[in-house]
């Protein structure tokens, strides 16, 4: 069973900066679609960022300017780098992948903004 392993969360500061990684288990065919989505108490979860194999970006209005997102194919990994934070950008946050046929998630990681 193919997993999407994330990195670890954390308690930053608003203003302050995180990166969150997240990469397949082992090897999978072809991934298409890479993104992050996140889930705050009381929330839908919603769609983050998301980068396609040739590396085109698209980000949720609220995040523009602040989160970049990025991957490497050869590792079968996604990143999201995280500037400039919010108490709003709290959540859990949780990686994707998507093949022609399976789409794949990662176990979320708590990201906390407070002061």
């Amino acid at each position: 069973q193919v997993q999407l392993v994330e990195s670890e969360g954390g308690l930053v500061q608003p203003g302050g900066s995180l990166a969150l990684s997240c990469a397949a288990s082992e090897s999978i065919a072809i991934i298409y679609d890479m993104g992050w989505y996140r889930q705050a108490p009381g929330n839908q979860r919603e769609l983050v960022a998301t980068i396609t194999r040739g590396g085109r970006t698209t980000y949720a209005d609220s995040v523009k300017g602040r989160f970049t997102i990025s991957r490497d194919n050869a590792k079968n990994a996604v990143y999201l780098q995280m500037n400039s934070l919010k108490p709003e950008d709290t959540a859990v946050y949780y990686c994707t992948c998507s093949t022609y046929i399976n789409d794949y998630w990662g176990q979320g990681t708590q990201v906390t903004v407070s002061s």
